[in-house]
């Protein structure tokens, strides 16, 4: 049985884009970003890349959004990319299969945020920290819209993740009302997508800081 400590901090927003033309992306970018509230924001761009010059167009988009975040002090990690994350002076967030961590803390600057995916697999949690991560990702926490065939992991599986050593990101379904039954763990980033990317411009700033109320009563589990 897990123990929540009443100094437990509070998780930090971390937010991915979502598949919307770059305009529309652009501006709930601009939205949420502007609150103050997103620690963190991963570009994952799979139809941007599957598309003609999907490399080019993925750059020339990417390139703008780090403008955009370099304004509100918001760092950023590219989705499995390594060489990309060089060229824009990035960090990176790599999947099992998308590159090695030693060849992402060779490339990059020693400050960049490197995360791992890790599904819900403690072993590959402790391989993240020995292999120098910044973060070890778990999920799905819940059933996700955004890979509806992701395994949703057991609160054990999250709860012994928390407790190898190195900061945890949960995914996979999340939301400003379900986040609530994880409160107490020690959990460094919460990340999302629909849950606030796929609501309309005008509803972006107000979701996120509805995501920051959930967060500040981080210290009493549900």
């Amino acid at each position: 049985m897990f123990q929540a400590s009443a100094m437990t901090p509070a998780p930090k927003l971390y937010l991915l884009t979502n598949n919307d033309e770059f305009a529309l992306l652009y501006a709930k970018l601009e939205a949420a970003l502007a609150t103050g509230l997103v620690a963190l924001l991963q570009i994952r761009r799979k139809k941007t890349l599957q598309s003609a010059n999907g490399k080019e167009k993925l750059y020339e988009e990417a390139q703008q959004i780090v403008s955009l975040a370099r304004v509100y002090n918001v760092d950023v990690v590219m989705n499995d990319d390594i060489a990309l994350a060089k060229k824009l002076g990035i960090g990176v967030h790599l999947g099992q299969q998308d590159g090695a961590i030693d060849d992402a803390k060779r490339y990059l600057a020693a400050e960049q945020i490197i995360g791992r995916t890790c599904h819900g697999d403690v072993a590959l949690v402790k391989q993240a920290k020995e292999d120098g991560a910044s973060y070890a990702a778990m999920g799905a926490v819940f059933a996700s819209n955004t890979k509806p065939n992701a395994h949703v992991i057991s609160r054990q599986q999250l709860i012994e993740g928390c407790q190898q050593g190195i900061d945890i990101c949960v995914i996979g379904g999340l939301t400003a009302e379900n986040i609530t039954e994880l409160a107490g763990l020690p959990i460094t980033y919460v990340a999302v997508v629909g849950d606030i990317m796929d609501l309309p411009v005008q509803q972006i700033a107000a979701r996120c800081q509805q995501w920051q109320q959930a967060l500040s009563r981080w210290q009493t589990p549900a």
